[in-house]
């Protein structure tokens, strides 16, 4: 029984140890390889965190204080007032020095047609007689004003003018944000490019310094073995110490661009260097814009462009400026009926005055001049709009033909780079059996490296045209809503 019950616990023991033995096998998870930066994801950083788009975020603050600056004109005004005078009445002179006044308590207020009123009540000081509106026990008085202008004025008035303008100025900066959102964008894609392909030309030559350093190892073993004369060991050495230097400047190169790149990647408050373990391929190009999609593109981006977009709100504001001047050309016709404000008059029983007043400039100078202005500078508003115009026409035609221009060179760069890679591959067999030396082999590689140059360069070029296109249609123009909030204590 004891051999038995042995030989059953060895037996429920071996699955476990089994399994132990499986889990020590597992091999460990390798990581993944970084996802590619993408100009996509740049563009999100810049929306989020660059301090240019927030700083032009301030302008929709900027807007709301001269909404509310122009509102102020318009406001109610508490107004308190105390008149006293001492006199002696000349008609009763034995009632002596007397001391007579008032405290009025009233709240003015102008309306954008031009209209200014007040209401409020008043409380005589001293014996006072009170003609009009009289209430209490005969020493307090409803008081009420206004004043009209019938001419110059009337609906149109500085005032008016000033709010009809600050309610411009939101679309305006709207428009100021898009701009600097355009900007940034293509300023961004364009050096995002110009990153990629530092990058690729670094990797060029480091395997082209790889080559030599194998190649002149090879080399110094078959001159060893009196196969080749050793000035081919030198012009293998040289080789490599020319590719070295060419490897640093690219390194060079590449680093200035990552430090340009950083500008527009921002994390809490400061640039960032971009990863270069996550520089991405080029991106196979895609098929070109036909002539119904440039014409449809050349019509969004005329009423898109914040260029266009800047200039029409202009001509509103002077569309304002220039219906402010001529009425001003008007002769000044005004009502006005309010209290008495001196207190003399008002212990004389004058309670309320009205008048007419009639104002007519004899040479009109001033009015002309604002005229004059308004009318010139809505000449030169209509002007630089057809300029614009044509500007946005000629820029989306630029942008196209430097993509056509852009594949064109591809495809050509292309070509160049197989048939050199063809030669150089016939120049290394030759080599390889004697017939050719180190000095055409290295010829042969430098031109394959300056084709592949070539190529990365016309990939680079190509995806920045495409950026400019993007630019020139007004695609960047709108932005989410989140680049527009901005906090201020």
């Amino acid at each position: 029984m004891r051999v038995l019950s042995f030989i059953l616990g060895w037996l429920l023991l071996l699955p476990a140890v089994g399994y132990s033995g499986q889990v020590g096998e597992v091999p460990a998870a390798e990581s993944l390889p970084p996802i590619p930066f993408s100009l996509d994801e740049l563009h999100a950083r810049i929306d989020r965190t660059h301090p240019l788009l927030k700083g032009a975020g301030a302008e929709k603050t900027i807007a709301r204080g001269k909404m509310l600056k122009a509102l102020g004109a318009f406001e109610p005004t508490l107004v308190n007032d105390t008149e006293l005078e001492r006199f002696i009445s000349s008609a009763d002179p034995s009632k002596g020095t007397q001391t007579v006044g008032y405290n009025d308590t009233l709240v003015e207020a102008l309306h954008p047609s031009g209209f200014k009123g007040s209401a409020g009540f008043r409380q005589a000081i001293g014996d006072a007689r009170i003609p009009d509106l009289s209430f209490g026990n005969g020493n307090q008085q409803v008081i009420l004003g206004g004043y009209l202008p019938l001419l110059r004025g009337l609906m149109i008035n500085p005032e008016r003018a000033e709010l009809q303008r600050s309610e411009l100025a939101n679309p305006l900066a709207d428009i100021k944000i898009a701009q600097t959102r355009q900007g940034l964008f293509l300023a961004a894609a364009h050096q995002f490019w110009e990153w990629v392909s530092a990058a690729k030309l670094l990797d060029i030559q480091k395997r082209a310094v790889a080559v030599a350093e194998a190649r002149y190892k090879q080399v110094e073993e078959r001159a060893k073995a009196g196969v080749i004369a050793p000035i081919d060991v030198t012009e293998a050495g040289q080789e490599v110490h020319r590719r070295r230097e060419v490897a640093i400047a690219a390194r060079r190169l590449l680093e200035q661009e990552q430090f340009k790149l950083s500008m527009f990647l921002w994390d809490n408050g400061s640039p960032t260097i971009p990863p270069i373990d996550r520089v991405p391929e080029f991106p196979p190009a895609g098929r070109l814009p036909t002539p119904e999609d440039i014409m449809a593109h050349k019509l969004a981006a005329m009423e898109e462009r914040p260029e266009v977009k800047e200039l029409d709100v202009e001509a509103k504001i002077n569309n304002i400026d220039l219906a402010l001047a001529k009425n001003n050309l008007l002769p000044s016709l005004d009502l006005e009926a309010a209290p008495a404000r001196s207190p003399e008059k008002f212990v004389l029983g004058l309670g309320y005055r009205f008048g007419v007043e009639l104002r007519i400039p004899l040479m009109q100078r001033r009015g002309r001049g604002e005229v004059l202005q308004a009318q010139g500078q809505a000449e030169r508003l209509v002007m630089a709009q057809q300029y614009r115009e044509n500007q946005v026409l000629v820029d989306v035609d630029n942008a196209f033909s430097a993509i056509e221009r852009a594949r064109e060179r591809i495809e050509e760069a292309v070509q160049a780079l197989r048939l050199v890679e063809i030669v150089e591959e016939g120049e290394r067999y030759r080599f390889s059996v004697g017939a050719s030396s180190v000095l055409f082999v290295n010829l042969r590689e430098r031109n394959t490296i300056d084709s592949e140059n070539q190529v990365i360069r016309a990939k680079a070029e190509y995806y920045k045209a495409l950026a400019q296109y993007q630019w020139a249609i007004g695609a960047w123009a709108k932005g989410p809503n989140e680049i527009m909030r901005a906090s201020y204590r």
